[in-house]
């Protein structure tokens, strides 16, 4: 699959989680819920995949992680926030350029309807 089929893939099984759950939920209960249906859908993932930075040949263990990376081509960055802020964006944009990967998808969960939640977010696609 490429990032774009992957990306429908996604999109797909997080709407079926606020479906099921509705908005207001911590994060983590999102994230356990979206590992469950990637995996019925045989969707291959990592969570909480660590995100090396190296600066001028030292590399730094600062402890970021992306919540998911999906087929080894999307990150996906899941928020339960009142509103997305452009610092959110940035940060899936940041871990697309320390991953060199090519497509990320920010989800905010905190919202009545999710399409009003979904940022697809691409570096060089």
């Amino acid at each position: 699959m490429d990032e774009n089929s992957i990306s429908r893939e996604i999109i797909g099984a997080a709407i079926e989680v606020h479906r099921i759950l509705g908005p207001g939920l911590l994060e983590s209960a999102y994230q356990e819920c979206l590992a469950r249906e990637l995996t019925l859908k045989k969707i291959s993932f990592e969570r909480e995949q660590p995100i090396p930075i190296e600066y001028k040949g030292l590399r730094l263990d600062c402890g970021y992680r992306a919540d998911f990376l999906v087929e080894k081509l999307v990150v996906v960055e899941l928020k339960s926030v009142e509103k997305l802020l452009p610092i959110h964006q940035a940060q899936v944009l940041t871990y697309l350029k320390l991953l060199n990967l090519k497509l990320g998808i920010l989800l905010n969960f905190n919202v009545p309807m999710l399409k009003e939640g979904i940022r697809r977010l691409a570096l060089n696609l």
